[in-house]
Protein backbone atom coordinates (compact mmCIF):
# COMPACT_ATOMS: atom_id res chain seq x y z
CA UNK A 1 0.00 0.00 0.00
CA UNK A 2 1.35 3.42 -0.97
CA UNK A 3 1.35 6.34 1.47
CA UNK A 4 -1.40 8.07 -0.52
CA UNK A 5 -3.74 5.08 -0.01
CA UNK A 6 -3.58 5.28 3.78
CA UNK A 7 -6.59 6.55 5.78
CA UNK A 8 -5.64 8.24 9.08
CA UNK A 9 -7.91 8.04 12.14
CA UNK A 10 -6.27 11.22 13.45
CA UNK A 11 -4.85 14.15 11.52
CA UNK A 12 -1.19 13.40 10.66
CA UNK A 13 -0.53 16.35 8.32
CA UNK A 14 -1.65 19.95 8.07
CA UNK A 15 -4.82 20.11 5.93
CA UNK A 16 -3.91 21.25 2.43
CA UNK A 17 -0.43 19.69 2.52
CA UNK A 18 0.59 18.64 -1.00
CA UNK A 19 2.97 15.84 -1.92
CA UNK A 20 4.18 14.38 -5.19
CA UNK A 21 4.51 10.60 -5.45
CA UNK A 22 7.08 8.54 -7.35
CA UNK A 23 4.36 7.90 -9.97
CA UNK A 24 4.41 11.64 -10.77
CA UNK A 25 0.93 12.31 -9.38
CA UNK A 26 0.32 15.06 -6.84
CA UNK A 27 -1.97 14.64 -3.84
CA UNK A 28 -3.51 16.92 -1.22
CA UNK A 29 -4.25 15.97 2.40
CA UNK A 30 -7.90 16.56 3.33
CA UNK A 31 -10.48 15.65 5.93
CA UNK A 32 -12.91 12.92 4.94
CA UNK A 33 -16.64 13.18 4.38
CA UNK A 34 -19.43 10.58 4.55
CA UNK A 35 -19.73 8.02 1.72
CA UNK A 36 -16.31 8.66 0.18
CA UNK A 37 -14.70 5.61 -1.44
CA UNK A 38 -11.66 5.27 -3.70
CA UNK A 39 -12.51 7.23 -6.85
CA UNK A 40 -15.06 9.61 -5.29
CA UNK A 41 -14.93 13.16 -6.65
CA UNK A 42 -14.92 15.85 -3.96
CA UNK A 43 -14.83 19.61 -3.85
CA UNK A 44 -12.95 21.55 -1.19
CA UNK A 45 -12.83 25.19 -0.20
CA UNK A 46 -10.14 27.57 1.01
CA UNK A 47 -10.31 26.01 4.51
CA UNK A 48 -9.91 22.53 2.97
CA UNK A 49 -13.46 21.52 3.95
CA UNK A 50 -14.52 18.67 1.67
CA UNK A 51 -17.88 17.67 0.24
CA UNK A 52 -18.78 14.99 -2.27
CA UNK A 53 -18.90 16.77 -5.62
CA UNK A 54 -22.41 17.47 -6.86
CA UNK A 55 -24.05 19.73 -9.47
CA UNK A 56 -23.82 23.47 -8.71
CA UNK A 57 -20.80 23.04 -6.40
CA UNK A 58 -17.96 25.53 -6.49
CA UNK A 59 -14.32 25.18 -5.58
CA UNK A 60 -11.30 23.04 -6.16
CA UNK A 61 -11.87 19.41 -7.10
CA UNK A 62 -10.01 16.20 -6.22
CA UNK A 63 -10.45 12.42 -6.41
CA UNK A 64 -10.23 10.23 -3.30
CA UNK A 65 -7.48 7.60 -3.26
CA UNK A 66 -9.14 5.58 -0.47
CA UNK A 67 -12.34 5.31 1.60
CA UNK A 68 -11.92 8.46 3.69
CA UNK A 69 -15.59 8.23 4.57
CA UNK A 70 -16.00 10.06 7.87
CA UNK A 71 -15.24 13.55 9.13
CA UNK A 72 -13.04 11.87 11.77
CA UNK A 73 -10.76 10.44 9.04
CA UNK A 74 -8.08 12.05 6.89
CA UNK A 75 -6.34 11.06 3.70
CA UNK A 76 -4.86 11.94 0.34
CA UNK A 77 -6.81 13.07 -2.71
CA UNK A 78 -5.42 13.29 -6.27
CA UNK A 79 -5.16 16.76 -7.83
CA UNK A 80 -2.57 16.31 -10.59
CA UNK A 81 -1.69 13.42 -12.86
CA UNK A 82 -3.68 10.28 -13.72
CA UNK A 83 -6.32 8.80 -11.39
CA UNK A 84 -9.38 6.58 -11.76
CA UNK A 85 -12.64 8.17 -10.70
CA UNK A 86 -16.32 7.34 -10.52
CA UNK A 87 -18.42 8.26 -13.55
CA UNK A 88 -21.88 7.61 -14.93
CA UNK A 89 -22.65 4.82 -17.41
CA UNK A 90 -22.37 6.80 -20.63
CA UNK A 91 -18.90 8.27 -20.02
CA UNK A 92 -16.66 7.98 -23.10
CA UNK A 93 -12.92 8.19 -23.81
CA UNK A 94 -11.70 11.82 -23.99
CA UNK A 95 -14.95 13.03 -22.42
CA UNK A 96 -15.26 16.51 -20.97
CA UNK A 97 -15.93 16.27 -17.22
CA UNK A 98 -19.11 17.66 -15.63
CA UNK A 99 -20.49 17.37 -12.11
CA UNK A 100 -23.88 15.67 -11.81
CA UNK A 101 -26.70 15.30 -9.31
CA UNK A 102 -25.13 11.93 -8.40
CA UNK A 103 -22.86 12.97 -5.54
CA UNK A 104 -19.22 11.96 -5.97
CA UNK A 105 -19.53 10.97 -9.63
CA UNK A 106 -19.06 12.82 -12.93
CA UNK A 107 -20.38 12.50 -16.47
CA UNK A 108 -19.54 13.81 -19.94
CA UNK A 109 -23.03 15.21 -20.59
CA UNK A 110 -22.92 19.01 -20.83
CA UNK A 111 -24.40 20.54 -17.69
CA UNK A 112 -24.41 24.34 -17.78
CA UNK A 113 -22.04 25.74 -15.15
CA UNK A 114 -20.80 22.38 -13.92
CA UNK A 115 -17.78 21.74 -16.15
CA UNK A 116 -14.74 20.63 -14.17
CA UNK A 117 -11.89 22.64 -15.65
CA UNK A 118 -8.53 20.91 -15.40
CA UNK A 119 -9.91 17.37 -15.76
CA UNK A 120 -10.47 15.21 -18.83
CA UNK A 121 -11.53 11.60 -19.21
CA UNK A 122 -8.85 9.39 -20.76
CA UNK A 123 -10.76 6.09 -20.97
CA UNK A 124 -14.34 5.00 -21.43
CA UNK A 125 -16.16 3.82 -18.30
CA UNK A 126 -15.22 0.37 -17.07
CA UNK A 127 -18.54 -1.48 -16.66
CA UNK A 128 -17.16 -3.58 -13.79
CA UNK A 129 -15.69 -0.81 -11.62
CA UNK A 130 -17.87 2.12 -12.72
CA UNK A 131 -14.71 4.19 -13.20
CA UNK A 132 -12.70 5.85 -15.93
CA UNK A 133 -9.11 7.09 -15.96
CA UNK A 134 -8.86 10.88 -15.66
CA UNK A 135 -6.04 13.31 -16.35
CA UNK A 136 -6.03 15.98 -13.65
CA UNK A 137 -4.42 19.41 -13.71
CA UNK A 138 -5.55 21.07 -10.45
CA UNK A 139 -9.25 20.80 -11.34
CA UNK A 140 -11.89 23.29 -10.25
CA UNK A 141 -15.55 24.04 -10.87
CA UNK A 142 -16.99 27.54 -10.91
CA UNK A 143 -20.76 26.94 -11.31
CA UNK A 144 -20.70 29.54 -14.07
CA UNK A 145 -22.25 29.40 -17.53
CA UNK A 146 -20.23 27.46 -20.11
Amino acid sequence: MAWYDVVDATKKQRLGTKKRAMNGNEYIYLQGVASVVDGTWVTFDEDFVTARAVADAQGQVAIATAAVDATTEYGWFAIWGMKTGLCLASFVDNGVVYLTSTAGSVDDTDVAGDQVYGAIGRTARDTTTGMSEFQLNYPEVLDAGN
